[in-house]
């Protein structure tokens, strides 16, 4: 009797912490996520209208801050998930809701208001399919596909690939280092890094200078460097051997000297800082509950204080966009930043005014970003740069959410079946690296473990930057780290070796 009890007793135990822990949060964080926050942004005095649009954000407010509220409080670590449900809360509920209520847009909305009412209906029905691919993905495979899964080789990482990597690290590093003047650039504002980039780019030719060669040239340079820190990172944290080897700590101290020059926070998108940030977090503790809970709640408080005000290490003195002054405390949330809906608006304008849906056509240009125009003249552009052009604007680099890049491709239905395949990927993803997670102790001395356990915590800190979009400009980057995380991986059967 007392040995059935025992276990049953420790497990208790092991698990009532964590139990209390959630009950004590679960009341202030989902009222202050779902009732608190939404209300306070809501009655703020303005002169916006209170309309359908208005509404469905805030019923967008509700549902992403419950499930946000859902991701902070699980005791699994749903990376891609909870970032996703974080970018939705603010970026497309809180902010759009400001912007409402301020009448007080980033970016003007061309069309009539109905296209914003659409565009906030198609943000409420995005987030509901994302959600349903992922209840989707709950269900277990047949018993035959969990077999064929037990005995597929693991995807891990060489260590002396790894070695490689860091060498081709520093090389990209210092080659970028040189062609803009030296690691003294890396710490002006990004409209000084900006323009030597397009310089260096423009160097190279016509092609380069686009908008996806300055990203893909820039990106030699920082993301060898950010992925070597985090396989190191992860070996350390699995291996006892690699932290008594001289080598490992070295080389890791040398690529965190080096994010610190090409990824700090003041030369960088704050977007793609973030993917830094969230990647390390979620890599150095990758079976912490309470690092993935407060990377989650405090990311509210960073989006909604911390982005908006960094916008002063942007441009020079003297140069910064002129913005419209509400005297509001919701003033923050008119930023740029924050410009997606006002720009899926848009982009229904866009297509109602005769462009029309592409059916697959901007996606096809995404994916073959690096076809030159010589051999596909008919090349679609940027979406946001495309939308902001037909607008006039003077600064037609907009952003363009995932929302716009699928309605503008495949329709209504289309979106919302991207959305579910979305979801779908994300909660896989998460499910594999839970697992890879909890092998932490089989992989002491198994080198730098799983592939799975730093890449799915790399696309969790950059789908900040594909939601946004636009996706052409996000593809240099992910090109650069599927090429980095191929030739690093290697695949092994049975037993790690312990040689």
């Amino acid at each position: 009797m007392n040995t059935a009890t025992e276990p049953t007793t420790a497990a208790f135990r092991g698990s009532a912490p964590r139990a209390v822990l959630s009950r004590a949060l679960a009341i202030p964080l989902v009222a202050a996520l779902v009732a608190v926050l939404p209300a306070t942004v809501a009655t703020q005095p303005g002169p916006g209208p209170h309309d359908a649009a208005y509404w469905l954000q805030l019923a967008t407010c509700a549902y992403a801050g419950t499930r946000l509220a859902a991701m902070v409080l699980t005791p699994h670590r749903r990376l891609i998930q909870g970032a996703f449900w974080l970018f939705c809360y603010i970026a497309m509920g809180i902010a759009p809701l400001a912007q409402t209520v301020l009448d007080s847009t980033p970016t003007p909305v061309v069309g009539p208001r109905s296209d914003t009412v659409l565009a906030s209906a198609l943000v409420l029905a995005g987030i509901v399919a994302f959600d349903v691919g992922a209840l989707l993905a709950r269900h277990r495979p047949p018993l035959r596909s969990r077999m064929h899964e037990r005995h597929r080789p693991t995807a891990a990482v060489h260590p002396r690939r790894l070695y490689v990597l860091c060498i081709l690290a520093l090389a990209g590093s210092g080659l970028l280092a040189a062609e803009l003047g030296g690691p003294g650039v890396f710490f002006s504002n990004r409209q000084e890094i900006s323009e030597s980039i397009e310089g260096a780019a423009g160097a190279a030719g016509a092609e380069a200078a686009s908008q996806a060669g300055s990203a893909f040239l820039r990106g030699f340079g920082t993301v060898p460097a950010l992925l070597a820190l985090l396989f190191l990172t992860r070996w350390l944290v699995v291996s006892r051997a690699a932290r008594r080897r001289p080598l490992v700590p070295v080389l890791w101290l040398a690529m965190l000297a080096l994010n610190v020059v090409v990824n700090n926070p003041v030369s960088n998108p704050r977007y793609w800082f973030l993917t830094v940030l969230f990647s390390l977090l979620f890599t150095a503790f990758p079976r912490s509950p309470v690092m993935y809970r407060a990377a989650l709640a405090t990311g509210v408080a960073v989006a909604l204080v911390v982005f908006p005000f960094a916008d002063r290490f942007r441009y020079e003195e003297g140069t910064d966009r002129p913005q419209q002054s509400t005297g509001s405390i919701l003033e923050p949330l008119t930023m740029k930043d924050y410009d997606q809906t006002g720009m899926l608006a848009n982009t229904v304008t866009f297509v109602g005014s005769g462009e029309g849906h592409s059916y697959g056509r901007q996606l096809a240009g995404t994916a073959l970003f690096f076809v030159p125009r010589s051999v596909w003249t008919g090349k679609p552009h940027d979406p946001g740069t495309r939308v902001g052009e037909w607008m006039g604007m003077p600064y037609p680099n907009l952003s363009s959410p995932l929302w716009a890049e699928l309605w503008l491709d495949f329709g209504p239905l289309g979106m919302a079946l991207g959305f579910a395949a979305v979801g779908y990927g994300a909660a896989r993803a998460d499910r594999r690296y839970a697992r890879h997670a909890r092998r932490t102790a089989q992989e002491s001395s198994a080198g730098p473990g799983s592939v799975a356990a730093v890449a799915v915590p790399l696309v969790a800190g950059y789908s900040f930057i594909l939601l946004r979009g636009s996706l052409l400009q996000g593809m240099g980057r992910v090109a650069i780290a599927v090429l980095c995380v191929g030739f690093v991986t290697t695949f092994r059967r049975g037993r790690p070796d312990r040689r």
